[in-house]
């Protein structure tokens, strides 16, 4: 697919963010991510899709010429550019490059790769895009990791639980704890003001996390609730509110994957995490206070080593549009 030195653009475009990655590849090294750009997600586009990512891309396409493209996640949904096809599970994610779409965009080749589907115990049906190349790097950064069971977290707009078995990914479980906080945070009575990541209260968040843990007849909406009540009586800040509705979504989504019936946590020695630092903080802290143990990885250095996998492997691409 690529010649023996080649710069390319991945880029990992999802519901929230767009962000792309000018990339330089050899053959057996590491890639090497010369220069990075953000840019909306797949819902917030004002113009169109082919805009937003030549307007990102510009200064590397006058420096460059026509790059090949890469691109993940949401922009191959159906409320993305071109929809890509879900490839069913159990598979092994490297399955997904060679199920890649191709089309020409201003003398760009753009290639977006499908995404996931598998089926529940409880018969209902569950989805991916994206993550899967975080799955495929993940899996190419250790060797142990292609072999027994693992049970990996992809926290994020959408967390995912994903139980892999020998390097393939049998199924997985969705929850929607990242958007669930930003509609929470912003367009409910619960929280009046906004506050800045970087200002993030720990103590607030482990009594969120703690109180969805130990409650086991306890609402999950009456304690959504108690975000706005404790700010009404009890004195907590507008700093701790949020801390403490983050710590009640995922606290409520680790319980959820503590008791789920598709895996048993008790027969794994930890879970791996793939996530933003932040984000990883918090499951791993919600996590400890079940007593499993975890392992933090990058979800950037996961998402760059699934796609040096596509350049290394050198699949080619036959589906084009």
């Amino acid at each position: 697919m690529f010649t023996e030195h080649q710069h390319f653009i991945a880029v990992d475009w999802g519901t929230s963010h767009l962000r792309a990655y000018l990339c330089f590849a050899e053959a057996s090294k590491p890639l090497k991510v010369l220069e990075q750009v953000n840019n909306v997600g797949v819902k917030k586009v004002l113009t169109d899709f082919q805009t937003t990512l030549m307007d990102s891309i510009a200064p590397w396409a006058k420096r460059f010429g026509h790059l090949p493209i890469l691109m993940i996640g949401q922009i191959g949904s159906s409320i993305g550019w071109k929809e890509t096809q879900y490839l069913h599970c159990p598979i092994s994610p490297t399955e997904v490059i060679s199920a890649g779409t191709r089309f020409n965009c201003q003398g760009h080749q753009v290639t977006i790769f499908p995404g996931l589907r598998c089926q529940l115990y409880n018969h209902l049906h569950d989805s991916m895009r994206g993550e899967e190349f975080h799955l495929l790097g993940w899996l190419a950064m250790a060797p142990q990791h292609l072999t027994g069971k693992h049970l990996v977290c992809l926290p994020g707009t959408h967390t995912k639980w994903v139980l892999i078995e020998e390097g393939k990914v049998i199924l997985f479980k969705t929850a929607l704890t990242g958007e669930l906080y930003d509609l929470l945070s912003s367009n409910s009575v619960l929280i009046q003001e906004k506050v800045s990541d970087l200002d993030f209260d720990f103590d607030a968040f482990v009594q969120g996390a703690d109180f969805s843990l130990s409650s086991a007849t306890d609402s999950f909406a009456h304690g959504l609730f108690s975000v706005r009540s404790k700010q009404l009586f009890e004195g907590v800040t507008t700093k701790q509110a949020h801390a403490y509705l983050s710590g009640i979504l995922i606290g409520n989504d680790v319980r959820a994957a503590k008791h789920a019936t598709e895996w048993a946590l008790s027969q794994l020695s930890s879970i791996a995490i793939i996530g933003p630092t932040h984000l990883n903080q918090c499951f791993a802290k919600a996590l400890s206070l079940c007593h499993v143990k975890t392992t933090l990885w990058n979800v950037t250095d996961a998402t760059l080593a699934g796609f040096n996998v596509v350049y290394q492997q050198g699949i080619p691409l036959p589906h084009e549009e």
